[in-house]
């Protein structure tokens, strides 16, 4: 078999695993299958995304009950894909289709293995100040069962520097929400997110490394 038959034949291991290929395709990863080893190997290592979706009881989906998937999903797999290209542990196409497969349905096995639980909170946009004219940012904030989710998309936050976020709550504690390091003029886009419900959260400030605020926002 050619190098490149083999790849492309490696890389359909996880519409094997899925059962989403016709007779015709699954006959012949069949044979494949039965005299590569490497291959068996892998479709193995597929096995346990695959057995999560048994988890998902489609009974309790109904039109009235979608799964809610966030609207950049399709980008981020991409994202997620080309970035780890160029890593080791992204060279054999086992890694890329468990990656696929999981981001895409990783999402809603767990809403729908628990139908009851409740979907997001409406999207709030926030208003952000900072005394840097170099930052430019907006930012939004989703309200979850377990706390409060922060979108913060910016520019200007010095590359390479290590960013702290804490969100305020009514008594001004302060609460991590995560980190990020900055891209210079490069747009970023974080997901952050804080144990602080939704109630309880007055807002967000951005902690640069020497603890002082680059980036305040209330809610």
């Amino acid at each position: 078999m050619k190098p490149d038959d083999h790849r492309t034949l490696r890389e359909t291991l996880g519409a094997y695993a899925l059962d989403q290929l016709d007779e015709h395709e699954r006959l012949r990863i069949d044979a494949h299958l039965s005299g590569c080893a490497d291959c068996r190997s892998e479709l193995q290592e597929l096995s346990p995304v695959v057995r999560a979706l048994t988890l998902v009881d489609v009974a309790h989906v109904s039109d009235s009950e979608q799964v809610s998937v966030p609207p950049d999903l399709g980008d981020a797999v991409v994202r997620r894909v080309r970035a780890g290209q160029n890593r080791r542990r992204w060279q054999s196409p086992r890694w890329a289709a468990a990656a696929v497969i999981a981001l895409l349905c990783g999402a809603g096995i767990g809403w729908a293995a628990h139908p009851d639980a409740p979907v997001p909170g409406p999207f709030e946009e926030v208003q952000v100040a900072t005394s840097i004219p170099a930052i430019h940012a907006s930012a939004g904030l989703v309200p979850h069962t377990w706390g409060v989710e922060i979108k913060l998309t910016a520019s200007g936050f010095e590359a390479g520097t290590s960013y702290r976020v804490v969100v305020v709550d009514d008594t001004g504690a302060r609460t991590a929400a995560g980190e990020f390091i900055g891209t210079g003029a490069a747009e970023m886009r974080c997901n952050l997110n804080s144990s602080v419900l939704r109630a309880d959260a007055g807002g967000f400030r951005v902690l640069g490394p020497r603890g002082q605020i680059v980036l305040t926002a209330d809610f």
